[in-house]
């Protein structure tokens, strides 16, 4: 090393090294790497991170959509620190307080008899060892999952999304087959109401499971409300009739509830909301607010007691992780103390709702807001009528390029995917901070709606 190159080390802040030595060896997801310019975060609390400048952002988007509960909450980094000082490690085939605990409340809020849970390290293992399960107990292969949606990154997993990230990844070999789902704005079964949309997609769902076979699918999975792909809440009665149609067919229904689970829509579990029971239910993210990465899969007494006297076909070195899942533990305990999932259905109900719809009426741009909880996005168009979208389905576009960097120089950290912003703040973000990035987002909304047609 020469001596300027150690001059400049030495000059060098926190900051700058951290982003020097970023862009000379990670390696980041779902990038062009030589595009990249990431921001250098020194600092979380609450619903705020601060850059390597200073400089403070509303966390508008819960970073990937998981801290429900906020960062650096207080009583979980106490859990992880206790329980890093008794014990930082174990192997899975061992019992621990903390697995077995974190077991127990997670089982607690699952909805029906979904009392056993294997636990993984994400939402995409956790989904891809749900359909591992169903193909077991059923003997069979194929998988329906729909468009518009977002599994995770792993092999059966990215095959099993519905989104462009798939397509690169995807050779069609791991027996996923897709369908629509219900999407009134963008109605592929040209409804024109709720109800129809909701037989519509179920007869389409059911002609599907008929002409691939009934006797050859394992699994029909489904996010509880996609996420990723848009917040679109399935209209009342599809969820049940879905649950019908496995019923009728023998076919494990499971639930992707790693977005929603945890308070995000303003319930446990999106799925109980509804009175509907799937045969599994997948998890991470909010279950402890992404501290530590975790997931799982909740499973019914009909599939658990299949592997009773059978072996089940796979595991993972950090499955049941003490100091996940002490996390967990600490996430759940808060959530319950502090009322966060009774305070994210009031945010939707109260705050986001109703402003959101008011932001919509004054901008031509936005074709349509839809969500619950704390859990919404706002649709973006060129035109009002057509519904051209402002940007392309797996694109971006200058328009929405402008509004995110309105957004980010004012303080606020958004959530944007294609022609979409969506507003995913932490479960317990305080009144004032979320009418600041409604406000924010109000004020942006003007770029967009310079880009319309009149």
């Amino acid at each position: 090393m020469s001596i300027a190159d150690i001059q400049r080390e030495t000059d060098e802040t926190e900051a700058q090294r951290a982003y020097r030595l970023d862009r000379k060896h990670v390696f980041h997801s779902w990038s062009a790497q030589e595009l990249l310019d990431p921001m250098v975060i020194v600092k979380a609390q609450g619903s705020h991170v601060w850059d390597g400048d200073g400089k403070r952002y509303l966390d508008f988007a819960s970073q990937l959509v998981n801290t429900n509960i906020g960062h650096q909450h207080p009583r979980v980094v106490a859990a992880i620190q206790e329980q890093a000082g008794r014990m930082c490690t174990i192997a899975p085939q061992y019992a621990n307080d903390v697995r077995s605990e974190a077991a127990r409340l997670i089982a607690e809020r699952t909805p029906g008899d979904l009392d056993r849970v294997f636990f993984t390290n994400g939402g995409a293992d956790a989904n891809e060892h749900a359909v591992r399960m169903a193909r077991q107990v059923t003997g069979r292969y194929k998988v329906l999952t729909t468009y518009r949606s977002y599994h995770g990154g792993t092999s059966t997993a990215i095959n099993m999304t519905g989104d462009p990230r798939r397509w690169s990844n995807d050779h069609g070999t791991t027996g996923t087959i897709h369908f629509w789902g219900p999407f009134l704005y963008r109605s592929a079964f040209h409804a024109q109401t709720e109800e129809q949309e909701c037989q519509r997609a179920l007869e389409h769902l059911e002609q599907t499971i008929s002409f691939e076979g009934p006797n050859t699918i394992a699994a029909v999975v489904l996010e509880a409300v996609p996420g990723t792909a848009g917040v679109m809440v399935p209209p009342a009665g599809y969820m049940r009739g879905v649950r019908e149609l496995c019923d009728r067919f023998g076919i494990v229904m499971i639930a992707d509830e790693v977005m929603t689970g945890f308070g995000r829509t303003g319930a446990w579990f999106a799925m109980g909301e509804e009175g509907v029971v799937p045969d599994l239910i997948t998890f991470a993210k909010g279950v402890n607010s992404g501290y530590i990465p975790l997931g799982g899969v909740a499973i019914n007494d009909r599939i658990a007691d299949y592997f009773g006297p059978k072996q089940y076909p796979g595991g993972l070195t950090y499955s049941g992780h003490p100091l996940a899942t002490a996390s967990a533990v600490a996430t759940i305990e808060t959530m319950e103390d502090e009322g966060i999932v009774k305070n994210a259905a009031r945010l939707g109900t109260e705050v986001f709702g109703p402003r959101l719809r008011e932001i919509a009426e004054r901008h031509p741009s936005v074709g349509e807001v839809r969500g619950l909880g704390a859990m919404w996005a706002i649709e973006l168009v060129a035109n009002a009528e057509t519904r051209e979208p402002l940007a392309p389905y797996g694109g971006t576009s200058p328009a929405m390029t402008e509004l995110a960097g309105f957004l980010k120089s004012n303080g606020l950290l958004p959530m944007i995917n294609f022609n979409r912003l969506h507003v995913v703040p932490p479960c317990n973000i305080a009144d004032a901070d979320a009418d600041e990035g409604l406000r924010l987002i109000d004020a942006a909304l003007d770029i967009a709606d310079a880009h319309t047609e009149a």
